[in-house]
């Protein structure tokens, strides 16, 4: 139970030096806090969080919205670049769902449509499609942004908008692991995207 409470303090500590100070900065606070804590189990942990909002931060930085998305037309490929892992190109999902949301907007981030069975596989793991999901790290929505607020960035309605979710969720992916299967591929492998 100690170390339960412990790790709980050292978890909000963090969490308010990265609202201080930007990691990857000359002084990274955030950095500095994770040196500081034991490399076991706990460590680890919070070395893999850590590298998680460095790669958000990151994304945030290089994305920005300019104009609506254009909904591809194209027919699915046989298969697609996807990290190593069979495709698996399913059905489109039911209208008015936010899965059919993020299936029409592959094509305006280049994706074809095979890509949606690893997205789909990587927001049921992070939210389970949930636009309000959240949890302690502060990781909020459909994506799972960390922080949520970083969503801002493809419109003000980030909150309870699951389309703005979205369209900031694939170009986070799209700056960071190039497509989808690459993102569920390191959410297989580390945990986390």
């Amino acid at each position: 139970m100690v170390t339960a409470s412990a790790a709980t303090v050292v978890v909000v500590a963090i969490a308010l030096l990265v609202v201080a100070g930007r990691p990857g900065s000359s002084t990274d606070p955030l950095g500095a806090a994770v040196a500081q804590v034991s490399t076991g189990n706990q460590g680890l942990a919070l070395a893999r969080e850590r590298q998680k909002v460095i790669l958000q931060d990151f994304a945030t930085q290089a994305f920005s919205v300019t104009s609506a998305p254009k909904i591809s037309t194209a027919p699915p490929p046989s298969s697609g670049g996807n990290g190593g892992g069979p495709v698996v190109i399913l059905p489109p999902p039911n209208p008015g769902s936010a899965q059919r949301i993020a299936y029409d907007m592959l094509g305006s981030f280049g994706f074809s449509v095979s890509q949606f069975s690893c997205l789909d596989s990587l927001w049921n793991a992070e939210s389970g499609w949930r636009y309000n999901a959240a949890n302690a790290s502060g990781a909020y929505g459909i994506p799972q942004a960390l922080p949520g607020s970083k969503m801002a960035s493809a419109g003000s309605d980030w909150q309870t908008n699951p389309a703005t979710q979205i369209r900031w969720g694939l170009g986070y992916i799209k700056n960071i692991y190039g497509s989808p299967c690459n993102a569920w591929g390191h959410e297989q492998a580390d945990g986390w995207y």
